[in-house]
């Protein structure tokens, strides 16, 4: 392990952040195992933009066909996969709202899933090709519980991912935490991502 990227989407910072502080805790658990470089990015400052007609048709257009237009267009797409590219290990620090993903982490999506880039089609369907990645996912949620009927968030982020060729995931959950023993939860989540990471 040389590169973690860091992914985080709470809207909450990292004292309140239940999400944040477990990714927190497995990226130092992480780095103090392995040394690995740390690339951050925080979704929650709302920098990402959505995906409109003119930036899909960017972000497909080769790089050496685009237009000066296209390139400004592409060029945060671009930059989002080649986070994922250089990354060998990826945790996301991540909520349920509203029972599914943050809307800032489905743009991410709609940004690095690139056709010929991250996947591609083929005669058996499509094929991810960002392979031999580990991720671990630490989910924190007021009333969901994960796995559970409503949890729509967990099934679809580790769906995608192994959409665009990342299938060794894990999950640290620290779910329903609005309920009785909330705490006691969270600090089994904790005790979790301290043994996922040692």
């Amino acid at each position: 392990m040389t590169n973690i990227l860091h992914i985080t989407a709470s809207i909450r910072n990292d004292d309140q952040s239940v999400s944040r502080s477990l990714s927190n805790r497995l990226v130092e658990g992480l780095v103090a195992r392995t040394g690995a470089r740390v690339t951050s990015r925080d979704l929650a400052t709302n920098e990402l933009p959505f995906i409109d007609e003119a930036r899909f048709a960017a972000n497909l257009t080769p790089h050496a066909e685009r237009s000066t237009e296209q390139h400004e267009l592409a060029a945060i797409g671009d930059e989002l996969i080649a986070e994922l590219e250089a990354a060998d290990t990826i945790v996301f620090g991540v909520p349920v709202y509203n029972f599914s993903v943050p809307a800032t982490v489905k743009a991410w999506a709609d940004l690095v899933a690139r056709a010929g880039t991250t996947f591609r089609y083929t005669a058996n369907g499509p094929e991810g090709l960002l392979k031999d990645k580990k991720v671990f996912i630490a989910v924190a949620s007021g009333g969901t519980s994960v796995g559970s009927a409503i949890d729509f968030m967990t099934p679809w982020l580790t769906h995608f991912l192994g959409f665009i060729g990342i299938t060794d995931v894990e999950i640290v959950a620290a779910d329903a935490i609005m309920g009785a023993g909330g705490e006691e939860k969270i600090a089994a989540a904790h005790q979790q991502a301290e043994l996922l990471a040692a």
